[in-house]
């Protein structure tokens, strides 16, 4: 055990978290993996459940692939440090469009995370989440709906 001063280590833990969304929405896998320990096991509600860095990030490659467009947000979270563990719940929001399908899904969740402070940095040692809601809208249904921009659609840039 360290001599760390536990409010740098809360903070050390909202940034992974925040790093860790940030990379499943932009599609940086190679810097999502380093959110992550070795070992980590993650389970994303009822469908979806994944062991070892390896399998997470490639599990969530294909599901967040580019023509689906995410936005993940957590809040409040409730963190305690016990040395170089610690536990972490969130509060979910999400947002996903998927053009092809008309399909707008969003909700509610609350994450619990456990973090292990591994060579001089935390990392995520459990992810998940239970759904507290889910909902979804046929974009059709909505018909002034227009997706204006997307950051993972391709360019006719070359």
């Amino acid at each position: 055990m360290t001599s760390r001063d536990r409010r740098d280590d809360i903070d050390a833990i909202k940034s992974l978290k925040y790093r860790y969304l940030r990379c499943v929405d932009l599609r940086l896998w190679d810097e999502l993996a380093q959110t992550l320990a070795p070992e980590v096991a993650a389970s994303y509600g009822k469908r979806l459940s994944y062991t070892g860095r390896d399998q997470v990030v490639e599990g969530l490659r294909g599901q967040m692939t580019n023509d689906v467009v995410t936005e993940h947000q957590v809040h409040h979270p409730e963190i305690e440090v016990d040395g170089d563990t610690a536990t972490g719940r969130w509060y979910l929001q999400d947002r996903v469009i998927v053009p092809a399908f008309d399909t707008y899904i969003f909700g509610g969740a609350f994450y619990d995370d456990a973090y292990a402070y591994i060579d001089g940095r935390w990392m995520i040692t459990k992810t998940g989440y239970e759904r507290t809601y889910e909902a979804m809208i046929n974009l059709k249904d909505v018909p002034s709906f227009q997706l204006n921009d997307n950051h993972l659609a391709p360019t006719d840039d070359k």
